[in-house]
């Protein structure tokens, strides 16, 4: 299947990342992802700052062993985003769910939402939660149509002279 018939084909599949081959996909979606999304939000250096410090393969890999879940989302057999959870207590912490410009607005986010919400029931969380930009404009209105509601603002020293100047939005399930 060629590039452009998985863009038309809105079927989602989801590969648990367990491979360091796995881990250096994840950093060359999110470098792609990251500088197209988020330079016009936080700026280019904010941006490089993170992926190396949070989205290399080196980090991606660390979080892995440390316990997060990271899957490879694929439409029509190619990757083309990301995601990781976590449990924390009673809720699942959705830490990352991107995908390339192209395919968001598809369908794609919402079907791997789904599979996170199952995910969280199949745990015995009650909850999912997650961290969003404030100026994330279009993600925060996906996730309130998703039913994410907004539960504090936050702001967080992430080293190197940045912060993450976020909401928290929590969904019950």
């Amino acid at each position: 299947m060629s590039f452009l018939s998985a863009l038309m084909d809105p079927m989602v599949e989801l590969r648990q990342a367990t491979h360091p081959e796995d881990a250096r996909e994840i950093a060359g979606l999110a470098s792609t992802i990251w500088r197209e999304h988020y330079t016009p939000i936080i700026g280019k250096a904010q941006v490089e700052y993170m992926l190396e410090r949070f989205q290399s393969a080196a980090a991606i890999a660390d979080q892995i062993k440390g316990g997060m879940q990271y899957y490879l989302i694929l439409s029509g057999g190619h990757a083309v985003g990301y995601l990781a959870f976590e449990k924390q207590g009673e809720g699942l912490f959705l830490s990352k769910i991107y995908l390339l410009n192209e395919f968001r607005g598809k369908g794609l986010g919402r079907e791997a939402m789904e599979f996170i919400s199952r995910e969280a029931r199949d745990r015995g969380c009650s909850t999912i939660s997650l961290t969003v930009n404030k100026n994330n404009t279009r993600s925060i209105a996906a996730y309130e149509g998703m039913g994410f509601k907004k539960k504090e603002a936050l702001v967080m020293d992430i080293g190197g002279g940045f912060v993450m100047d976020d909401y928290r939005m929590e969904k019950a399930l």
